[in-house]
């Protein structure tokens, strides 16, 4: 996972740390605002914005987990550090979103059929607005760090989902003001738990691909493979495993077999140099372990491997 500090100047110039921590804060304010508002208006739009709002409090604090972990060294308990502890966030995280936006869903359907309470259109409107200045600030803070950092990137994205969420309100809030047509804020909830339920089952079925050491998404063995081929020196590969510990970090281990003498003519760490940094320029794999072995060698760990 790549996390560079960005190279702007003044408040969006500290670290990505600093930047996410504030959005954080900022987005953690306006949550409670908007169920409190939600509360006294009536309004279920308000609410189903204040789990997306949720939803992006929760994708700041993942994205400060991966930073901070990272910053961890590994022990002998824990070898590859704390990169999991994102996973976990995420897993929770996906769980929640989807009880929550489920609850949602059933209670905007419920008001359709039975009819709407009364909404008070103009705190609903009002606590919008805050809901989108809040958002557009947010985004600000993160516009420059997100173009250099995955992790920031993601958390930018949640928080422009969260502002299309906070359009959403403020349209349904006018309708009501305007016409006095109450099913309006039904509607709009379940666009918003429409823009969510989505977003949580990918982000469950991309932690469930790491905790089950799926192949990470966007990467082909069989390209792997040609490339390590391709390496003079090599001459087959076997019990090839791709894996990530959490998002953009992935893990590469092979048995390669070399040509006969390079073992025993220097030639062996000349391979494994070229190995590693094929895979680091060609598939950003940082981290990969080779065990290189002659002809002879025939140990496999068993059948199922690549």
């Amino acid at each position: 996972m790549h996390d560079h500090a960005p190279a702007s100047g003044g408040i969006r110039g500290g670290g990505n740390r600093r930047l996410l921590a504030t959005s954080l804060a900022i987005t953690s304010v306006v949550f409670v605002v908007q169920v409190v508002g939600a509360i006294l208006s009536g309004s279920l739009a308000l609410l189903a914005d204040a789990v997306h709002m949720l939803a992006d409090a929760a994708a700041l604090i993942i994205a400060l987990i991966a930073s901070a972990v990272a910053a961890r060294p590994a022990n002998d308990r824990r070898t590859f550090g704390y990169r999991r502890a994102e996973v976990f966030g995420a897993l929770a995280n996906g769980i929640l979103l989807i009880g929550l936006s489920a609850w949602v869903a059933v209670e905007a359907i419920l008001r359709l059929l039975n009819g709407e309470s009364e909404v008070k259109g103009g705190l609903m409107l009002t606590v919008a607005i805050v809901g989108l200045v809040a958002n557009a600030i947010a985004m600000w803070l993160l516009s420059a760090a997100q173009r250099t950092s995955i992790n920031v990137r993601g958390a930018y994205l949640e928080v422009m989902g969260d502002l299309i969420g906070s359009v959403a309100v403020i349209v349904a809030a006018i309708v009501i003001l305007t016409t006095g047509w109450l099913p309006a804020d039904a509607i709009a909830s379940l666009l918003i738990a429409a823009m969510i339920i989505p977003r949580a089952i990918g982000l469950l079925r991309e932690v469930i691909s790491v905790l089950v050491e799926g192949t990470p998404a966007g990467v082909e063995v069989g390209d792997i493979r040609r490339h390590i081929l391709e390496t003079p020196g090599v001459v087959a590969v076997h019990d090839v495993h791709v894996w990530q510990l959490t998002r953009g970090m992935p893990v590469f281990t092979a048995h390669v077999i070399v040509a006969d003498g390079a073992m025993t003519d220097g030639r062996a760490e000349e391979i494994l140099t070229s190995l590693q940094s094929c895979l680091a320029e060609h598939f950003d794999v940082a981290h990969s372990t080779f065990q290189l072995e002659t002809a002879g060698h025939t140990e496999h760990d068993d059948a199922t491997h690549a």
